[in-house]
């Protein structure tokens, strides 16, 4: 990581008003106080032994590089599942859910709950190549994700996504096939209800949520959908400039009251930040933003569809939008707890809720 000093670092030096809340960002105390922290406490070694513990893999998949985390389970007849992360996410997310997911016995599940776990990190994102031509966009991963699982000898298997893993896994689903049984959702995409409609309640408390996250929150949305190459150069060139732009997601995205501290320790947000500082990776991840809004598509799907609704996450449909948009709609719940980065927060929900969508598809 490169040398700086947070408290006489520019990103620092107090303008005329500084908020004390998140009304404009990430408040200038609790940030100082996570660089502090980066710069003086904080070990990289620690997590490259955590990732270490996994096996860790690379395959060209439609002449890429793709890095992913594969584990077996010991355990007879585990199902497959390939899981996969968003942005700002990464393979990190995923870590403490990998044990309980592969080994459930020991986390106080069944063995007839048990998977197998893939975990690639996006095309641009983390320990897989950038991309080098436009044309990386969701449906094209979803592709490259069911010759992954092919490759891997699963010829029967089931998918999980959040944020952008939400868009490929949805984009698997709708591609269908042979291999794909089924997927779970804890970021559904959605249909909204027909202009001709009163929504109810529930509908407009939804739809209030989405404006003021399109309104308030979605600004960086905005800059990585149309210019990610600009917000690329900035975000390498500054560790500061790539903690905050980060560190302002996990405050506005997780279940905390925009503190994300209270859900994640600093080591667990800054593990995220450095796959992206280390690998340089702003813009080929903020690139993805331009290709999915280039090929914007909401279809219906007959694929059988689990969902999970998080309570502290930006978006959330109501169950009719679900059952609007999936035909075959086998699971879908509210979450007591999490946001988000539904794994990495509450990893223990999390795992409950993969096990009881899938349980019923297992053969």
């Amino acid at each position: 990581m490169s040398e700086f000093t947070p408290q006489r670092n520019k990103a620092f030096i107090l303008e005329a008003f500084e908020t004390d809340d998140t009304s404009q960002g990430a408040p200038l105390s609790n940030f100082i106080e996570l660089m502090d922290y980066w710069r003086f406490e904080y070990d990289w070694r620690r997590c490259e032994l955590m990732l270490s513990g996994f096996p860790q893999f690379r395959t060209r998949l439609d002449g890429l590089g793709i890095h992913f985390i594969h584990v077996r389970s010991r355990h007879e007849n585990a199902l497959p599942m390939i899981l996969t992360h968003g942005w700002p996410g990464s393979i990190v997310e995923f870590y403490k859910v990998i044990e309980p997911l592969v080994n459930p016995t020991a986390f106080g599940g069944s063995a007839k709950d048990a998977f197998h776990v893939v975990i690639p990190s996006l095309p641009g994102f983390g320990f897989s190549d950038k991309p080098t031509a436009p044309g990386w966009n969701v449906a094209r991963i979803a592709r490259a994700w069911d010759v992954l699982m092919e490759r891997l000898g699963y010829s029967r298997y089931v998918a999980q996504g959040g944020d952008w893993g939400a868009a490929v896994t949805t984009r698997l689903a709708e591609a269908k096939p042979e291999g794909l049984a089924a997927i779970h959702l804890n970021f559904p995409i959605f249909i909204p209800p027909p202009l001709e409609l009163t929504p109810t309640e529930e509908e407009k408390a939804a739809i209030a949520r989405a404006k003021h996250f399109f309104d308030q929150l979605s600004g960086y949305s905005s800059i990585q959908k149309t210019r990610p190459q600009t917000i690329g150069y900035a975000l390498t060139d500054s560790p500061v400039g790539q903690a905050a732009w980060i560190y302002d997601r996990f405050i506005t995205s997780t279940d905390s009251h925009n503190h994300p501290e209270q859900v994640l320790t600093k080591d667990e947000m800054l593990d995220d930040i450095m796959i992206y500082w280390l690998t340089d990776t702003a813009a080929s991840s903020a690139r993805l933003y331009w290709e999915r809004f280039n090929d914007l598509t909401t279809v219906k799907l007959d694929t059988p569809v689990g969902c999970t609704i998080f309570p502290g996450d930006v978006l959330q449909s109501p169950k009719v939008w679900s059952e609007r948009t999936f035909s075959n709609l086998i699971y879908w719940n509210r979450a007591e707890r999490g946001g988000h980065f539904a794994a990495f927060e509450q990893p223990a929900i999390f795992v409950r809720e993969v096990r009881d969508c899938f349980r019923s598809i297992r053969s």
